[in-house]
């Protein structure tokens, strides 16, 4: 269990790595390409544009022939297109590698977290989720770090280094064992859609990938208005990361102790003040210190909404990788309206606009949880006496 709890935790390493690398180079790339806002975010959010468009067929990929071959298919390409990313000199090769990356960060999620959950106690569901998700914003936190070289020595030596991972990785997977694929029971993705388990749960994947998506946009763009270079926009969000992957499973060991529910209300809080008090400092410490209080209190959401869809599907006779394709799902449709949709509406407002409406759409959901609160403790219920 350790060893695959290594590997599962390694490979949403280096793609989140991957991901959050574009951070501190977005401003440089940005006047590079005479970019607006909007162009910023279509840079930033193809990834999770690409996530979108392979959450699904990932799922399924993983439910129908394993996670092993899901995890190889998903490394293989993320390794393919860093190097597109590397050498790329023009804003539509940048967007497709990025696009492409998030299709490749789709199929690895879903076999690695799929592997993960199959093989875990149901008791310590939560827990490995939050130890592989502690290991995913720790790739966020490497992220920018990785961005940050880049911008200093240039994007090809050190892409092309993380691709080399990428291999290494593959390497590693061979040598862990494998599960038994257990086949989803006819209808189960059409009950699965019915369990207010599984619904919920993707809604409350969706609004941190919301807003993340558009913090990691508005953001840096934010705060180069302000005079911070790409080195403190780094740091920015290496430190908001280093104390979101703290929080992570330590709100999966709460979550499998005392419920989902409790964690989750607490993290559409967070969002809700989170959105509101980023818009208010005009200056770029305060602002930086702003993101690095906010980012793990947003981030407590993530391991009890995985852990609440992954029980929801597993009572509706999902395969725990098309589950994990539906939490690629929210991610993806969450971050890619959050970096694309919500800068546009920025560039058509304001930044303040903005978050106000980052903020109501947070309060939105949390009043909805609470309206629902019973029958989404019903299903949670249901699928734990199944299980």
């Amino acid at each position: 269990m350790r060893r695959l709890l290594i590997l599962a935790s390694a490979i949403v390493f280096v793609d989140t790595m991957f991901f959050a690398a574009i951070v501190p180079l977005l401003p440089g790339l940005s006047d590079d390409f005479d970019l607006s806002k909007t162009q910023a975010g279509i840079l930033s959010g193809s990834y999770a544009a690409g996530t979108l468009v392979a959450a699904l067929p990932g799922g399924m990929l993983a439910a129908r022939f394993g996670p092993r071959r899901t995890v190889l298919v998903g490394l293989s390409l993320m390794s393919l297109t860093g190097v597109g990313f590397a050498l790329g000199q023009g804003f539509v090769l940048l967007v497709a590698s990025r696009f492409l990356q998030g299709v490749g960060g789709a199929f690895s999620w879903a076999g690695a977290l799929a592997w993960l959950v199959r093989m875990a106690p149901r008791e310590r569901r939560g827990e490995m989720i939050g130890s592989a998700m502690a290991a995913a914003i720790a790739g966020v936190l490497a992220g920018p770090a990785l961005g940050a070289a880049a911008d200093a020595v240039g994007r090809g030596p050190m892409f092309l280094a993380v691709s080399l991972v990428g291999l290494g990785l593959i390497a590693l997977m061979l040598r862990v064992e494998a599960p038994t694929r257990v086949p989803s029971s006819a209808g189960g993705l059409a009950r699965a859609a019915r369990s207010s388990a599984v619904r919920f749960g993707m809604v409350l994947i969706l609004v941190p990938g919301l807003v993340f998506g558009a913090i990691e946009v508005l953001v840096p763009l934010q705060l180069d208005d302000l005079g911070a270079g790409s080195t403190a926009i780094a740091a920015v969000f290496l430190l908001a990361a280093g104390l979101e992957a703290i929080v992570a499973p330590v709100a999966g060991r709460i979550s499998d102790r005392r419920g989902r529910l409790g964690p989750s209300a607490f993290g559409l809080v967070a969002s809700v003040v989170a959105a509101i008090v980023i818009s208010l400092p005009d200056s770029a410490l305060v602002l930086g210190v702003v993101v690095v209080v906010a980012a793990p209190w947003i981030g407590m959401l993530w391991s009890p909404a995985m852990a609440m869809l992954s029980d929801g599907a597993e009572s509706s006779g999902v395969d725990q990788g098309l589950a994990f394709g539906i939490v690629n799902l929210g991610w993806g449709l969450g971050h890619t309206a959050g970096a694309i949709a919500i800068p546009a509406f920025a560039d058509a407002s304001s930044d303040d606009a903005a978050y106000g409406l980052l903020a109501a759409l947070a309060a939105a959901t949390l009043v909805l949880l609470l309206a629902r609160r019973a029958s989404v403790e019903r299903a949670i219920a249901a699928s734990t006496d199944q299980g």
